[in-house]
């Protein structure tokens, strides 16, 4: 599939210039406000696809450089840049928790805690890990003194890792137990990943196993939302359909009972418009048969964070999955997420490629995001 950005003074000019060079074939992938070092470009940006051949894969629009125009290099350098900076924020915010800081805490202790200070993981938590990973640490080493422990670095990790294993859940699951089908809604504030995410589920654990699979667009607020993803059921040769009420969802899923997956897509809202949910918030909140997931950016802070998955409680989410990992350098607030409500987290996606930038959490792959080993480091800006 070949992806490219148009960039005009309005977003109907883009379309016109994406269909006049791609034909009327195109697909309209995104739109949105050009970023800041791009505006001298066109006010707008739109992202299409068109289908090439031999193309097995359906690519997303940032993950282009061969078609991408200056705007993107830049956008490109700038993203570098901002890696870079994180690096350097991360070793500052590291050296500024010397065991100073901590009165009588050694210096391995004190580098555990700056390495979680450094993640943004919460001042509270962080205290609280590594004085669980240090009373671990006691409890397994009774017969050698305190000091002999806190000396023997490598023990001392070995305690860090499993008392922050102890903190959170990770249950890379779709549906609510054996019942079939397995309903799946994903829900969120806009701009966090829905749509492509939904579609990353349904080849990975629908198609690649030859699982009969629906795709439902609850989402009625922005027309391009259900287009784009009646484009991709298209595309991947599944069915689609868009509902408008809670009761034609009801009817659309007891009708298709003999799919594996279904996927419930439902509209982005803010805080402000979470009232406007609230026939589909009941919804899905009190249908036994359905797994709410609730979609989240890894770029979040973690006080938005937090507002958000309150907001949202009305939904009853029962899992967290986290998008974007790959625009973050600190993943501390998916860690203070998981451990302040006990939600479970389900699954990481660090891209927009489809299927590929999409993982299934463990408790091995988000302790290395977070402890910064090298092959977390590695596969987080994979």
């Amino acid at each position: 599939m070949r992806i490219k950005s148009y960039y005009a003074q309005s977003i109907e000019d883009a379309m016109a210039q994406a269909r006049r060079e791609l034909g009327p074939e195109a697909m309209l992938v995104n739109s949105r406000k050009s970023p800041p070092e791009a505006v001298h470009l066109g006010a707008y940006e739109v992202v299409f696809a068109i289908d090439a051949p031999g193309d097995a894969s359906i690519s997303p629009p940032r993950d282009t450089a061969a078609n991408s125009g200056p705007g993107d290099r830049l956008s490109a350098e700038v993203a570098d840049l901002k890696k870079e900076l994180e690096g350097m924020r991360r070793v500052l915010t590291r050296s500024a928790f010397g065991p100073a800081q901590w009165p009588g805490a050694s210096p391995t202790v004190s580098d555990g805690y700056a390495t979680l200070a450094a993640a943004e993981v919460s001042p509270e938590l962080a205290r609280e890990i590594v004085e669980g990973a240090e009373s671990r640490l006691g409890e397994a080493h009774a017969g050698q003194s305190r000091n002999q422990t806190r000396r023997d670095g490598t023990l001392f990790e070995r305690a860090l890792v499993e008392e922050l294993e102890s903190r959170f859940t990770a249950q890379p699951l779709l549906g609510k137990g054996d019942a079939k089908p397995r309903i799946v809604a994903l829900v969120g504030p806009p701009g966090s990943g829905k749509t492509t995410t939904l579609v990353k589920l349904a080849v990975n654990y629908g198609l690649a196993s030859r699982r009969p699979v629906l795709l439902l667009s609850a989402d009625t607020y922005r027309v391009a939302a259900a287009e784009q993803l009646r484009s991709y059921a298209a595309i991947l040769g599944v069915g689609f359909q868009v509902l408008e009420t809670t009761t034609a969802l009801a009817q659309a899923i007891e009708e298709n009972r003999g799919k594996e997956l279904i996927f419930i897509d439902t509209p982005g809202l803010s805080t402000g418009e979470l009232g406007e949910s609230g026939g589909l918030a009941r919804f899905l909140a009190t249908r036994p048969d359905v797994d709410t997931q609730l979609v989240l950016s890894a770029s979040m802070k973690s006080a938005d964070l937090s507002r958000v998955v309150d907001s949202f409680q009305a939904f009853q989410p029962q899992r967290l999955l986290f998008t974007k990992l790959d625009e973050t350098g600190s993943f501390g607030p998916i860690l203070n997420e998981a451990a302040r409500t006990g939600k479970p987290l389900s699954f990481f996606s660090h891209g927009q490629r489809i299927p590929e930038d999409l993982e299934a959490v463990t408790p091995r792959r988000l302790i290395e995001l977070i402890l910064g080993s090298p092959s977390g480091r590695s596969r987080s800006v994979a």
